[in-house]
């Protein structure tokens, strides 16, 4: 009987040494001065922040330019702007912000070097005049940003361009036709990272020279009526006239956003497709 005993005791003394070590080595890690297990900390990797974003503004002085400037600057964007004339004659804060160059689009090598390190692309030139000049600064001019951007490596090129308003269209041939060409030009060298927006009438305040013109008075209203008027610009001749005003506000924060959001979809924006992505519209 007695050596029954002393063999059950030497039995839990193995099972009990047994689990010890299996314990022992299924810890997570080495074992401390006060018997408990330690369990090493994950290594911290040092990840740089992303890149910031450069944007460049042909016409960043214009009307539509300018406020696109203003909206990117407070986006915490770095901003830079090329016009004939450089600097913007707008007297507030913002514009000491904007790194100002002097570029002629019809001599890309004014410009080129202003192209460097930039990542994104808007392009608000346009104008009027006779046929020929308004083909040559609606197309041709815009045409050579596009491919000068092309060849930089920009990733992304938004244009603003305008919409069709029908019989209008005959009376500034020089004016679309020049608008359609530079489309067509941005579609194919920027197949996945190029945004055409078409506004209509644009309105909002509009500096001119010492004074403002407020341009809400007329715009803002119509906004509102033709809006909802959609099914009534598929009217041949006069329906493309019904196309509803919009705030530039709203046509800056859409480019902006075109420009920087990679996942924003490239090809056309028509001017209901920009009240709804500037939040001024409900789908």
């Amino acid at each position: 009987m007695s050596r029954l005993i002393q063999a059950r005791l030497s039995l839990s003394k193995l099972h009990t040494l047994a689990t010890s070590r299996s314990s022992r080595l299924l810890s997570t890690g080495p074992i401390g001065a006060d018997g408990g297990s330690k369990v090493e900390e994950a290594e911290t990797v040092s990840v740089p922040p992303p890149p910031s974003e450069k944007l460049l503004v042909f016409g960043g002085n214009g009307f539509v330019g300018s406020h696109i400037c203003k909206e990117a600057l407070e986006r915490g964007l770095t901003v830079a702007s090329i016009s004939r004339s450089g600097r913007s004659s707008v007297n507030e804060a913002w514009a000491d912000r904007v790194n100002w160059h002097k570029g002629n689009l019809f001599s890309p090598e004014t410009f080129k070097d202003a192209l460097d390190g930039v990542t994104s692309v808007i392009s608000c030139v346009g104008g009027f005049g006779s046929n020929a000049n308004m083909y040559k600064i609606n197309g041709t001019a815009n045409m050579n940003a596009i491919r000068a951007a092309a060849e930089k490596g920009v990733k992304r090129f938004v244009y603003i361009s305008a919409a069709d308003f029908g019989v209008v269209n005959y009376l500034l041939q020089g004016y679309y036709e020049g608008k359609r060409a530079a489309e067509t030009e941005l579609l194919t060298n920027f197949p996945y990272g190029g945004v055409i927006l078409r506004p209509g009438f644009i309105y909002g305040t509009r500096q001119v020279g010492s004074m403002k013109l407020p341009l809400g008075v007329i715009g803002s209203p119509l906004e509102m009526v033709l809006q909802h008027a959609k099914p009534l610009t598929q009217v041949p001749l006069v329906g493309p006239l019904l196309t509803p005003p919009v705030n530039v506000t709203a046509v800056a924060k859409v480019a902006i956003r075109a420009a920087t959001d990679p996942v924003f979809p490239p090809g056309i924006v028509d001017v209901h497709g920009i009240l709804r992505y500037s939040g001024q519209k409900k789908k």
